[in-house]
C-alpha cells in the first residue's frame, strides 16, 4: 500500500494521467498445481523496482511509463499520451487485456480526479468490510473500551471460524 499511495503521489505532483487495465485470465479461478512464471514480452524494456517488485518503469527519449502491478490489475502512470496508447495496445496484443480507461478504483483506494489533483477515499472499503462483518446498523462509540483497561486472559471458547476474524483485521 505505500508504494500505491507514493505511486499515486508522484503521478498527482507531475500531473501524469493514471490509468488501469486488467488481465482476463483463468488461473485466478481455479487451483494450479504446477509452479507458474511470467516474463515480460520483448520490446519495452522495463525496468523492476528493487524495493517493489510489482513497480516496473520505463524511460527513453523523455517518455516514462511506470506500471504498477498486483494480481492481475495494473496502473499506468505516463507523461506521454501518444505512448501510452502505443503501450496499452501492446500489452493489449501481448495478452488478454481489459481496458478501464482513467484509474477510479485500486485495492479498495477510491480515486477522483480533479483540477487540484486527486482525491483519495477509502469509504467503499470500509463499509463493505463494515458489511461483512455484520455490523452495518451498528452504532459507533468514540471509544470501544474503557481508557487505562487492563486486559485479562481469555476464558471463553476460542472462534469457531478465526480465518474470517484474520480477514477483517
Amino acid at each position: 500500500m505505500t508504494t500505491v499511495r507514493a505511486f499515486l503521489v508522484i503521478a498527482a505532483s507531475k500531473n501524469w494521467e493514471l490509468h488501469q487495465m486488467d488481465v482476463h485470465n483463468d488461473f485466478l479461478h481455479g487451483d494450479l498445481v504446477e509452479e507458474l512464471y511470467m516474463k515480460l514480452p520483448p520490446g519495452y524494456g522495463f525496468l523492476q523496482s528493487y524495493s517493489d517488485y510489482s513497480l516496473f518503469t520505463f524511460t527513453r527519449g523523455g517518455v516514462q511509463i511506470n506500471v504498477l502491478i498486483y494480481v492481475d490489475d495494473l496502473i499506468i502512470s505516463k507523461n506521454d499520451s501518444a505512448a501510452l496508447k502505443t503501450f496499452k495496445t501492446y500489452l493489449n496484443d501481448c495478452f488478454h487485456m481489459k481496458d478501464l480507461s482513467s484509474l477510479i478504483y485500486f485495492l479498495g483506494i477510491e480515486v477522483a480526479h480533479s483540477a487540484s489533483g486527486l482525491f483519495l477515499c477509502q469509504r467503499k472499503y470500509t463499509l463493505d468490510i463494515t458489511s461483512e462483518a455484520g455490523l452495518l446498523g451498528a452504532k459507533p462509540v468514540s471509544a470501544p473500551i474503557e481508557e487505562n483497561h487492563k486486559l485479562g486472559l481469555a476464558s471463553g471458547p476460542i472462534f469457531s471460524n478465526p480465518t474470517a476474524y484474520r480477514r477483517l483485521v
